[in-house]
């Protein structure tokens, strides 16, 4: 009897709790977004959590764990126990903020929204935007992933 193409179900486990609803957004793209980039940088087990937040609630993040004052775009907590093998990542997206953005520079509010939660998740893998150049080789891997999941080149706009 031959064998049937078993596709193993996904070890990443995304939750997503809007908020705040600024930004109409694809909840299932959004999902596939994540899910497959954290399997794309070897994740294997993971839970993603993602908070779609206002202006204010970032605020109230940022002060509070970050002891920084003012509204931001994304943070990023990895939140994972050192013994565990499945990861735990906290993103909280400013979806207020993403709104004015796109405005701004001419994509859609649900592309904005998509660059946040990826950066904070890149963040979360690994990535880091201290210096100009890794912030440059952060900036080309969301413009790369985004395109592959039909959102466009966000980040740069010369490649729009």
């Amino acid at each position: 009897m031959p064998k049937k193409n078993v596709t193993p179900s996904s070890g990443i486990k995304v939750n997503i709790c809007t908020e705040c609803k600024a930004v109409a957004f694809d909840k299932r793209q959004i999902i596939n977004l994540v899910s497959q980039t954290a399997e794309h940088f070897d994740v294997i087990k993971a839970q993603v959590n993602i908070a779609i937040l206002d202006d204010r609630q970032i605020v109230d993040i940022n002060r509070r764990f970050l002891d920084k004052n003012g509204t931001t775009d994304v943070i990023s907590f990895d939140i994972s126990d050192d013994d565990s093998k499945e990861k735990t990542f906290d993103i909280a997206v400013n979806a207020q903020l993403a709104k004015k953005q796109a405005q701004n520079r001419g994509h859609t509010a649900q592309a904005e929204l998509a660059l946040y939660i990826l950066h904070g998740l890149l963040h979360n893998l690994g990535f880091d935007d201290s210096t100009s150049r890794k912030a440059a080789k952060m900036h080309k891997t969301e413009d790369d992933i985004l395109e592959k999941f039909g959102f466009g080149a966000v980040y740069d706009a010369e490649k729009r």
